[in-house]
Protein backbone atom coordinates (compact mmCIF):
# COMPACT_ATOMS: atom_id res chain seq x y z
CA UNK A 1 0.00 0.00 0.00
CA UNK A 2 1.16 3.49 -0.78
CA UNK A 3 0.51 5.22 2.54
CA UNK A 4 1.50 8.64 1.21
CA UNK A 5 -1.00 8.45 -1.67
CA UNK A 6 -3.93 7.43 0.55
CA UNK A 7 -3.08 9.86 3.34
CA UNK A 8 -2.78 12.75 0.86
CA UNK A 9 -6.28 11.87 -0.37
CA UNK A 10 -7.52 11.70 3.23
CA UNK A 11 -6.05 15.07 4.19
CA UNK A 12 -7.30 16.58 0.94
CA UNK A 13 -10.82 15.41 1.77
CA UNK A 14 -10.56 16.95 5.25
CA UNK A 15 -9.20 20.18 3.75
CA UNK A 16 -12.05 20.39 1.26
CA UNK A 17 -14.45 19.91 4.16
CA UNK A 18 -12.84 22.75 6.14
CA UNK A 19 -13.12 25.13 3.18
CA UNK A 20 -16.92 24.86 3.22
CA UNK A 21 -17.91 27.96 5.17
CA UNK A 22 -21.27 26.43 6.12
CA UNK A 23 -19.68 23.33 7.62
CA UNK A 24 -19.32 23.46 11.41
CA UNK A 25 -17.93 19.93 11.76
CA UNK A 26 -14.34 19.37 12.82
CA UNK A 27 -12.47 18.54 9.58
CA UNK A 28 -11.69 14.87 10.03
CA UNK A 29 -11.70 12.49 7.07
CA UNK A 30 -11.30 8.74 6.68
CA UNK A 31 -10.67 6.51 3.68
CA UNK A 32 -11.17 2.75 3.63
CA UNK A 33 -9.00 0.79 1.20
CA UNK A 34 -9.48 -2.86 0.27
CA UNK A 35 -6.79 -5.50 -0.30
CA UNK A 36 -6.45 -4.61 -3.99
CA UNK A 37 -5.76 -0.95 -3.16
CA UNK A 38 -9.19 0.27 -4.24
CA UNK A 39 -10.77 3.02 -2.18
CA UNK A 40 -14.15 1.61 -1.19
CA UNK A 41 -15.26 4.39 1.17
CA UNK A 42 -14.45 8.05 1.69
CA UNK A 43 -16.05 9.81 4.60
CA UNK A 44 -15.96 12.91 6.73
CA UNK A 45 -17.05 13.82 10.23
CA UNK A 46 -20.76 14.76 10.11
CA UNK A 47 -21.51 14.91 13.82
CA UNK A 48 -22.76 18.52 13.79
CA UNK A 49 -24.52 18.20 10.44
CA UNK A 50 -26.34 14.99 11.42
CA UNK A 51 -26.57 15.84 15.15
CA UNK A 52 -25.33 12.32 15.80
CA UNK A 53 -22.89 11.21 18.45
CA UNK A 54 -21.83 8.36 16.16
CA UNK A 55 -21.16 10.36 12.98
CA UNK A 56 -17.36 10.39 13.18
CA UNK A 57 -15.47 10.01 9.91
CA UNK A 58 -14.21 6.54 10.86
CA UNK A 59 -17.66 5.22 11.77
CA UNK A 60 -19.13 6.67 8.57
CA UNK A 61 -16.37 5.02 6.49
CA UNK A 62 -16.76 1.66 8.24
CA UNK A 63 -20.54 1.71 7.74
CA UNK A 64 -20.20 2.53 4.05
CA UNK A 65 -17.47 -0.08 3.60
CA UNK A 66 -19.57 -2.77 5.29
CA UNK A 67 -22.47 -2.02 2.95
CA UNK A 68 -20.23 -2.16 -0.11
CA UNK A 69 -18.50 -5.35 1.03
CA UNK A 70 -21.85 -6.76 2.22
CA UNK A 71 -20.11 -7.77 5.42
CA UNK A 72 -19.24 -6.16 8.74
CA UNK A 73 -15.93 -8.08 8.61
CA UNK A 74 -13.48 -5.66 7.00
CA UNK A 75 -10.34 -7.68 7.79
CA UNK A 76 -9.06 -7.24 4.23
CA UNK A 77 -9.14 -3.44 4.52
CA UNK A 78 -6.92 -0.64 5.78
CA UNK A 79 -8.22 2.62 7.23
CA UNK A 80 -6.58 6.02 6.72
CA UNK A 81 -7.67 8.83 9.05
CA UNK A 82 -6.57 12.44 9.33
CA UNK A 83 -6.85 12.37 13.16
CA UNK A 84 -6.16 9.63 15.69
CA UNK A 85 -9.36 7.68 16.36
CA UNK A 86 -11.18 8.12 19.69
CA UNK A 87 -12.15 5.17 21.90
CA UNK A 88 -15.54 4.76 20.20
CA UNK A 89 -13.96 4.64 16.75
CA UNK A 90 -11.09 2.42 17.91
CA UNK A 91 -13.68 0.01 19.31
CA UNK A 92 -15.53 -0.04 15.99
CA UNK A 93 -12.22 -0.60 14.17
CA UNK A 94 -11.47 -3.58 16.40
CA UNK A 95 -15.01 -4.94 15.95
CA UNK A 96 -14.68 -4.70 12.15
CA UNK A 97 -11.43 -6.72 12.28
CA UNK A 98 -9.49 -4.14 10.27
CA UNK A 99 -5.83 -5.12 10.39
CA UNK A 100 -4.21 -1.75 9.68
CA UNK A 101 -4.86 1.88 10.59
CA UNK A 102 -2.76 4.82 9.44
CA UNK A 103 -3.51 8.20 11.00
CA UNK A 104 -1.95 11.63 10.63
CA UNK A 105 -2.35 13.85 13.69
CA UNK A 106 -2.21 12.56 17.24
CA UNK A 107 -5.15 13.54 19.49
CA UNK A 108 -3.81 13.87 23.06
CA UNK A 109 -7.25 14.59 24.58
CA UNK A 110 -9.25 11.64 23.18
CA UNK A 111 -6.92 9.56 20.99
CA UNK A 112 -7.24 5.84 21.64
CA UNK A 113 -4.49 4.36 19.48
CA UNK A 114 -1.58 5.37 21.65
CA UNK A 115 -2.09 8.96 22.83
CA UNK A 116 -4.62 9.26 25.66
CA UNK A 117 -5.63 5.59 25.60
CA UNK A 118 -4.09 2.55 23.99
CA UNK A 119 -6.59 0.14 22.47
CA UNK A 120 -4.03 -1.32 20.08
CA UNK A 121 -4.09 -5.10 20.07
CA UNK A 122 -1.63 -7.59 18.61
CA UNK A 123 -3.97 -7.98 15.62
CA UNK A 124 -4.02 -4.27 14.75
CA UNK A 125 -1.10 -2.62 12.99
CA UNK A 126 -1.04 1.14 13.64
CA UNK A 127 1.05 3.80 11.97
CA UNK A 128 0.50 7.08 13.78
CA UNK A 129 1.80 10.55 13.09
CA UNK A 130 2.12 9.93 9.35
CA UNK A 131 2.01 13.33 7.58
CA UNK A 132 1.10 14.78 10.96
CA UNK A 133 2.20 18.34 10.23
CA UNK A 134 -0.28 18.82 7.36
CA UNK A 135 -3.21 17.42 9.34
CA UNK A 136 -2.31 19.34 12.51
CA UNK A 137 -2.13 22.60 10.57
CA UNK A 138 -5.60 21.96 9.16
CA UNK A 139 -6.99 21.42 12.67
CA UNK A 140 -5.28 24.56 14.02
CA UNK A 141 -6.71 26.64 11.15
CA UNK A 142 -10.22 25.28 11.75
CA UNK A 143 -10.21 26.10 15.46
CA UNK A 144 -8.67 29.52 14.81
CA UNK A 145 -11.51 30.35 12.38
CA UNK A 146 -14.05 29.05 14.89
CA UNK A 147 -12.68 31.36 17.60
CA UNK A 148 -12.75 34.41 15.29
Amino acid sequence: MDDRYYMQKTISLAKKMSEDSLNQDIPVAAILVDESGEIIAESINTREKDQSILAHAEINALETGAKIKKSWNLSSCSLYVSLEPCAMCAGAILQSHIKRVVFAAYEPKTGALGSRYNLITKDLEVRGGFMEEEASELMKDFFQKLRN
